[in-house]
């Protein structure tokens, strides 16, 4: 066997390990899961770590499990949680669990067969059945509440302010630790991975194995470090919130600018965590990025790795399109190839006025929209000088007096792009 423990920690994804846990993937395939809690009907950046170590997992000829928590979901995860979360509805758990199942075969074959091939599981399927005194005796006895007490993620919650921890979230653990037993049983899963702030979880599940399993039980732990910016901010949210790996709640457009936006430091950081790309090639990426970084290679290879691993080759194209129509020489048909959706995250924060698509049928002068249509010129003599100037331009194409706009000029038959010089832009919505 390859050795992947050796591969994460060149790669900056490797945390910790319980003892033995290198000895046993070197020794051979070895099954693993980690699982995913369906707090939402999507999944966003912050969970992709975990997504590639399930990757790398079957590169290197290891068998990677995902688990879906419907029943931990109920719950709620009280680790990095300063009070307890507002529980799910079942209806809004399995509408969230169906989208993680989306997401995650984006990523990994569930239908594949073979020895090694990735499978899906939700512990909701055995814990449903599950009655509270059979796991009162079954598990409960098996650990000590001392035990659960010692934990990071539970002592936080009872040293701090606030009301302390719902006996409903003190189970979690013990839960979580059961699914690894049940793994171990039923499909000899002899390690649970995740990030560091799950150590005390996924060891609560070592020992469930250990002492529910027999004399010669074995169970392995590992952890990935949780990802943070150079300047020390959390990884993973833009001003507008989460970066989602669902195009319909964050545009591929958003996604790619997200990584071609990274600083230096941490796009050298990331490249090693987010791709798969070798260690030869990225080193030579770093030392080019070096004789000139402000080609920003780095970043947007990045970039563009990422967003065809979470997207596609198709979406990446579209996005470095959109890119060009900001930043680059676009010409009206390149705007008009933009979805409506990406045409106004790319002009996010224009200013916008609308018209009349009645107004616009049969043509309408451009001095009347540059002024009383919109507002985007002060007067029509202030427009008349911007057209002989020669600075306006409509789509992205000079324009002159006497240009008359019309429903061919539209993008997606609802928009038109103003624009005063190389900077100054403005929205027509044609409704």
């Amino acid at each position: 066997m390859k050795n992947l423990v050796e591969e994460l920690k060149w790669r900056g994804l490797f945390h910790d390990a319980m003892p033995g846990t290198e000895e046993q993937l070197l020794k051979e395939s070895t099954a693993a899961y980690i699982g995913f809690d369906p707090t939402a009907d999507s999944l966003h950046i912050g969970s992709l770590v975990q997504i590639i170590l399930l990757v790398h997992l079957k590169n290197f000829g290891h068998k990677p499990i995902a688990l879906v928590g419907g029943a931990t979901g109920m719950i709620g995860d009280p680790s990095g949680k300063s009070e307890d979360r507002n529980l799910l509805t079942e209806e809004i758990l399995a509408k969230n669990v169906a989208g993680l199942k989306r997401v995650l075969s984006r990523f990994l074959d569930f239908d594949a067969t073979g020895e090694n091939a990735p499978e899906m599981v939700n512990n909701y399927d055995w814990m449903k059945e599950f009655s509270f005194i059979d796991f009162a005796r079954e598990v409960g006895k098996r650990i000590t509440v001392n035990y659960m007490m010692a934990k990071d993620s539970v002592k936080k919650r009872f040293s701090g302010e606030g009301e302390g921890m719902s006996f409903t979230e003190f189970t979690y653990q013990l839960i979580q630790g059961y699914d690894f037993y049940h793994l171990y049983k039923n499909k000899n899963v002899l390690l649970q991975m995740g990030g560091s702030d799950q150590w005390g979880n996924i060891t609560t599940g070592t020992e469930l194995v250990r002492r529910m399993g027999g004399e010669n039980s074995k169970a392995y732990a590992m952890t990935t470090p949780l990802i943070t910016k150079a300047d020390g901010s959390k990884f993973g949210k833009s001003e507008g919130g989460n970066i989602w790996l669902d195009a319909d709640k964050t545009s591929v457009y958003k996604f790619y600018q997200f990584w071609l936006n990274t600083s230096d430091v941490d796009a050298e950081n990331y490249i090693k965590i987010f791709t798969f790309l070798d260690k030869e090639t990225i080193d030579n990426l770093i030392e080019e990025h070096k004789t000139a970084p402000h080609l920003r290679v780095l970043q947007r290879k990045l970039a563009e790795e990422i967003t065809v691993f979470v997207h596609s080759e198709e979406a990446l194209q579209k996005a470095i399109q959109a890119s060009n129509i900001l930043f680059g020489n676009a010409t009206s048909d390149d705007l008009k190839q933009l979805d409506s959706a990406t045409f106004l995250e790319v002009f996010d924060g224009v200013p916008q006025a609308e018209i009349a698509k009645a107004d616009v049928e049969n043509g309408i002068d451009i001095v009347e929209v540059l002024n009383d249509k919109s507002g985007f010129l002060k007067s029509n003599g202030e427009a008349r000088r911007a057209l002989g100037e020669n600075s306006i331009s409509v789509n992205r194409e000079k324009v002159a007096e006497g240009f008359s706009l019309t429903t061919n000029d539209l993008i997606n038959n609802e928009f038109v792009l103003l624009q005063r010089g190389k900077k100054n832009y403005f929205i027509l919505r044609v409704i």
